[in-house]
């Protein structure tokens, strides 16, 4: 029996995105394995300013590619980056805001949680206020 992925806050790893599909295996979850050498694990909404810069990079993320079944994204979509982009787009000031609970733990061997919780957009409350 095959266990269970956990996201970067030692949870069940939740689904990033089935429209449009994404992650490494198309199965709408950024989980990882051995033939996934680029890691894409980290679960980003799509903004303007990352697609720009991950076009300008060589990756273009925008443009429709129906020979690969790939709708091209807009800002807003959800989808399984890169650990190793997310944290370039970080260092040039251009980073997506992510989901942690959909973003898989190894990302943590390329990007520090205190980098990922800088753009959380499911970042759980830290306990009492008072």
């Amino acid at each position: 029996m095959k266990e269970a992925s956990l996201n970067v806050l030692g949870q069940p790893l939740e689904d990033c995105s089935h429209a449009p599909l994404t992650g490494f295996f198309r199965n709408g979850c950024c989980d990882t394995g051995p033939m996934d050498t680029g890691r894409h694990t980290v679960c980003a909404l799509m903004t303007e300013e990352f697609l720009a810069l991950s076009k300008y990079l060589g990756n273009d993320l925008s443009t429709p590619r129906p020979e690969y079944a790939f709708p091209g994204l807009k800002p807003g979509d959800q989808w399984c980056l890169c650990a190793a982009r997310f944290h370039q787009a970080h260092d040039e000031g251009a980073a997506p805001q992510v989901r942690l609970a959909a973003t898989h733990i190894r990302t943590l061997d390329i990007v520090p949680l205190s980098i990922l919780k800088l753009y959380a957009v499911d970042l759980p409350a830290e306990g009492p206020t008072d």
